[in-house]
């Protein structure tokens, strides 16, 4: 119910911290603004520790069931949280070179961060439909916060519309499944799912809807045509935010949806979402291979990741946690090892504002520790094997053949390779060419 409400306290302080931000940015001079970066980084690592001494052990639901307290959504939230450190963190000098009103950026940021928390809290449709809304409302700021930037005010447009028209999307799928089963609660569907007699095709229409809308917030094919525009028009930080934090969230509220509420009618959707996966990895690393700007590339490698991620949600299993365990593993690998590479090419781009995967040539005669950061970083998402990137995909792969599906583990595989040539294309860039 909620005479717990003292185990949101890290949400209220967070959004707390994000008005702070604001209201310190009407008052400190010019010179000092980028002092906010380091408030906020300061109040996220205080939030981490109150998190994980508040809420350590605890199983516990509020609002109802609506919202949930437990190891998943503290994994998650802790994940976040660092996820903003970085984010700042890397973010401080192209803010100030670049941007303008920092403290709205950072607040907005704090903001985002909050609805990503309560998605991975959320165990009901409306409530993660809510939480999703005030992550994209955040993001689509974001993305167009180089006001002078045609490029990025294209973005913001574009990812505005396309986040509008697929929110409705969502948002009507919910009510279509309210509609035929009365309940919006993830465990409610799943019992209700496992006691229907016959089911009503608008239940099938409303949670394809559902799909569908989720399909373009994760950018999987075929709702992906967005991405590299919005990516590319972006603000670099913003690039990684949307790779990383956006994704991550996503696939947080997937997981918890399609586990508690949609295994117990798993043969009906786990070929679809099999499928969509098996295309969006294909389509994601071929179309890769043709890109020459380095946000694009980083882009198309997003929708290739988000490929394999939907393979092991396809594999989720009532009799094993394997696939559940290797998504959240391949989420932490996938991120950590992007967080690497974007630390790189934003201390690239603050170096010499260039964003072609051209521009990278010699860069390891010049800057031999950048070139090894991002060099590292991109084989670890390749796959390679001593990677990071490897073990968790080797993983992934694994609980897809215990599953019977070695099609798509198979198709994973070769996927995986050819990524790999893209990324070798910017290393060689870096190390072959003068």
């Amino acid at each position: 119910m909620t005479a717990n409400l003292q185990l949101l306290t890290p949400e209220f302080a967070l959004a707390g911290l994000a008005l702070i931000v604001f209201a310190l940015d009407l008052v400190l001079p010019a010179g000092r603004k980028h002092l906010l970066g380091w408030v906020a980084v300061t109040g996220l690592a205080a939030l981490i520790l109150v998190s994980l001494v508040m809420l350590w052990g605890k199983d516990e639901t509020l609002y109802d069931g609506l919202l949930a307290v437990d190891a998943y959504s503290l994994f998650f939230k802790i994940f976040f949280l660092g996820l903003g450190i970085f984010i700042i963190l890397s973010s401080i000098e192209y803010v100030s070179q670049y941007l303008e009103n920092q403290g709205e950026f950072y607040g907005l940021l704090l903001f985002s961060i909050l609805g990503m928390n309560v998605m991975a809290q959320s165990r009901e449709l409306l409530t993660a439909y809510i939480s999703l809304e005030l992550l994209s409302f955040s993001l689509y700021v974001l993305v167009a916060y180089a006001r002078s930037d045609f490029k990025s005010n294209e973005a913001g447009l574009k990812y505005i519309i396309v986040g509008a028209f697929s929110s409705a999307i969502l948002l009507y799928g919910v009510s279509m499944v309210y509609s035929t089963l009365g309940v919006t609660k993830f465990v409610a569907i799943s019992s209700a799912l496992e006691n229907a007699g016959g089911v009503s095709p608008a239940l099938w229409v409303g949670l394809a809807m559902i799909l569908v809308g989720l399909g373009f917030k994760i950018a999987a094919v075929p709702f992906h045509m967005w991405a590299p525009d919005v990516y590319e028009g972006a603000p670099l930080p913003v690039t990684a935010y949307l790779a990383i934090g956006s994704k991550a969230a996503a696939f947080a509220l997937v997981l918890r949806l399609f586990s508690e509420g949609l295994l117990a009618v798993g043969e009906q959707w786990q070929l679809v979402v099999a499928l969509m996966a098996a295309v969006t990895m294909l389509v994601g690393n071929l179309v890769a291979l043709a890109q020459h700007n380095i946000k694009r590339l980083m882009a198309y490698s997003s929708i290739g990741h988000v490929g394999i991620i939907l393979a092991g949600v396809a594999a989720l299993s009532q009799d094993s946690v394997q696939a559940a365990t290797g998504v959240l593993l391949y989420l932490v690998g996938y991120s950590i090892t992007n967080m690497l590479v974007f630390a790189g090419l934003i201390s690239f781009f603050n170096m010499t504002g260039k964003e072609e995967i051209s521009d990278f040539a010699g860069l390891a005669d010049r800057n031999p520790f950048l070139a090894a950061c991002i060099a590292i970083g991109m084989f670890s998402l390749g796959g390679l094997p001593i990677f990071a990137g490897f073990t968790v995909k080797f993983y992934l792969f694994a609980a897809l053949a215990n599953e019977g599906l070695l099609w798509l583990a198979g198709l994973a595989i070769f996927s995986s390779l050819i990524s790999l040539y893209y990324y070798l294309q910017v290393i060689r860039q870096m190390y072959i060419h003068p």
